[in-house]
This record gives structure tokens, sequence and C-alpha cells, in this order.
């Protein structure tokens, strides 16, 4: 009888071994998941006094593992579940996050809100480009931030890098230039607003829906506007001008891609650079979450039943239990990305990013401002 030597694990004890090697990086970025949302909040609200904090927990949650990696160990036996928060994490928390986004707000919005919008965003994405082009920074990196700026913050950062193939340490730059702009929106916006449209709730709302960068931010900023002013109109103006924002999410990263890699975006991207090509296969994931929640606002519209299960507010706990969930994969996400990236790589890059953040939040801001006062007077909510 021949010797055939020992049998090759067989599938199911692979399986196994590999979810085991996931445990411990997991773990840990999970562990910094949550410790970032509770940082935020101590911040947020404990300190600066918001009743929900403007801070985001992405950007402490990336900071948290960068600050890990620099003064601790890497064991070799993290590797595995960092990397896979880094990648199928990320991937699955994009998808449920479609959930949070109606179509029918573009409908709320209305002709004339739109296309506010719609100038906004090209505002933020064109120039921001050509300023990352002049200051010779990588490309990867400039469109990253272009779509934080012009789309969501973080979201559009975290869903754009699988698509142009985005290093680690260009994500995490990227989402700390949109944090810090953000950031200073949130506290200064209000007072702008204030300043540029008087009493006008709706338009001020618009300015802050189109000009401040992150979901959050934005609500942070226009409640800070509601309770100096009294206005709370500009609250609700603000947060559906943002979810319209989000909503060209769809549209904005597969052009961004495009344009990236017939720009020299590398061989391999080159080689299938059309729209159907680079369009992430995880954003039609988005887009039909994004049209369960369409088709189940409309059944509870008018006193009826989500897909003839659930009532509103049913349908309400379900569709905010999903968006927590996913908001949560983005953190241990972006926990992976930071035990990931090297802090050193920050230096090679310097301040330019920043440059290129404000460069972005100047025009945009300046750009809304305008639209705002030709077309806001049209808008009504």
């Amino acid at each position: 009888m021949t010797d055939r030597g020992p049998e090759p694990p067989r599938l199911p004890v692979l399986m196994a071994r590999r979810t085991v090697s996931l445990v411990p990086g997991l773990a840990l970025t999970i562990g910094l998941g949550w410790t970032s949302v509770w940082l935020a909040d101590v911040i947020g609200v404990r300190l600066l006094g918001f009743a929900k904090t403007p801070v985001s927990p992405v950007m402490l949650a990336i900071v948290l593992g960068l600050v890990l990696r620099a003064v601790a160990p890497f064991p070799k036996a993290l590797t595995p579940g960092v990397e896979f928060s880094v990648t199928r994490v990320l991937r699955l928390g994009i998808i449920l996050l479609g959930i949070r986004l109606s179509i029918g707000d573009a409908f709320n919005l209305g002709a004339y809100g739109v296309p506010i919008v719609l100038i906004c965003v090209a505002a933020a994405l064109f120039p921001t480009t050509r300023l990352n082009r002049l200051l010779g920074l990588p490309g990867r990196l400039g469109a990253l931030i272009a779509v934080g700026t012009s789309i969501c913050g973080v979201t559009a950062i975290v869903a754009m890098a699988p698509a142009i193939e985005a290093e680690e340490d260009e994500v995490a730059y990227a989402v700390a230039v949109i944090t810090v702009f953000g950031l200073m929106a949130t506290l200064l916006y209000p007072f702008v607003a204030h300043f540029a449209f008087g009493g006008r709730e709706v338009e001020a709302g618009l300015f802050l829906g189109t000009s401040v960068h992150d979901t959050s931010q934005v609500v942070g900023a226009a409640s800070v506007y509601a309770d100096l002013f009294g206005a709370p109109r500009a609250l609700e103006a603000a947060t559906v001008t943002k979810l319209v924002r989000n909503v060209f999410m769809l549209a904005v990263i597969p052009l961004v891609a495009l344009h990236h890699a017939r720009s020299g975006g590398g061989r391999e991207m080159a080689g299938k650079a059309s729209l159907a090509g680079l369009f992430p296969q995880f954003i039609l994931g988005f887009l039909l979450l994004a049209v369960v929640r369409s088709i189940g606002d409309s059944g509870v519209a008018d006193g009826g039943q989500a897909f003839g299960v659930w009532d509103a507010s049913a349908w309400t706990a379900l569709h905010g239990t999903v968006k927590t969930g996913a908001e949560y994969l983005l953190l241990v996400a972006l926990a992976g990305v930071g035990m990931s990236t090297d802090f050193r790589s920050f230096g090679r890059l310097g301040l330019k990013p920043f440059l290129v953040g404000l460069g972005a939040a100047l025009a945009v801001g300046l750009v809304s401002f305008v639209a705002i006062s030709a077309l806001g007077s049209l808008v009504t909510l």
C-alpha cells in the first residue's frame, strides 16, 4: 500500500481555523469602536454641552487605532482580524447604511432645492481635485477629500476608498481633514447662517445642510441654530437637505472613480475604466437598502404599514436599529484603518491636505451662499 501522507485539512477545519484567527484583531477593533462612542459622548455632551455630540466617533476610532499602533507592539496574531475589519466589516457597514436614505426626501426638497444641492456638490468636487493636483498630492487623497466635502463626510470617504483602491493612510488622513473642518463648521456656521440669512429659517437650514460635511455635524450645527435663534424649521430644512446630499453618493462615487482611473489611477484601474466596471458592488447593496427604506416609508405615509407588517413606530424603530448597527460597523472598520496605518506616514504629506480641505470648505460655503441667495426663497418645506 502506497503511503499517501497525511490528508490535507478538510474545508470545515480550515474555516474553523480562519474564524479563530480573526478573533484577536476583531475583538480589538470592536473594543476601540465602543470606546470611541464613549469618548465622543464625553467630549461633545459632557464637556462641550451639546445635546448630541458633534464630535465624530469615527475620527476618534481612527485616532485610537493610530495611537495604539504607535505606542504598542503589533503582534501578527492581530493581522487577520484587523484586515477583516478594514475589508468585510467596512463593506457590510456601508451596505446597511443605505437604510437611512429615503429617496423620497429629494421630492420633499422640491424643484429648486435639489439644484442647490447639486450645485454645491459640484462646487466641492472640482476645485478640490484641482487644488489637490496643484499641491502635488496623491490623486486618491484628493478624490477622498472631494467626496467627503461634497457628499456626506466620513461615510463618503469610506465608501469611496475601495472603489479607488486607496491606502489606509490616505483614508485616515482624509477622515482627519474632513472631521477638523466639519467640526469647525459645526461651531461657526450657525452664526454665519444667521448673519447671512437673518431670520429666514429655511434658507439658513439649506446653508447648513449644504456646507457642513458630516450628517451628525449638520444636525449639530442646525440644532445650535434652532436653539439660539428660535428657528425649529431650520433643523428640518438642514436635515432634509443633508439626506438629499447623501443620495448623490450613488452617482458621485462611481463617477469620481471613473475620473480617477482615466486620469492615471494605475494600469489595473485604467484597464477597467468604464462606469460599469468601476461601480462598487457594495454600492448596489447600499442602493437596495435605500429602495427598501423608501418602499417602507411610502407604506406608512398614510397611516398604513411598511410591507404590510410594521406600523409607523415599529418601522421607525426597525430601520433605526439597522442604521445604528451600520454606524457601529463603520467604527469597527475605521478603528482597523487606524491600526493598519503607520503614523509616520503622515509626515510625508505635511499640512498640504489640510490646505486642500480648507479650500474645499471655503469653496462649498461660498457657492452655497450664492446659490441659496438666488434660489433659496423659492424652496418651501
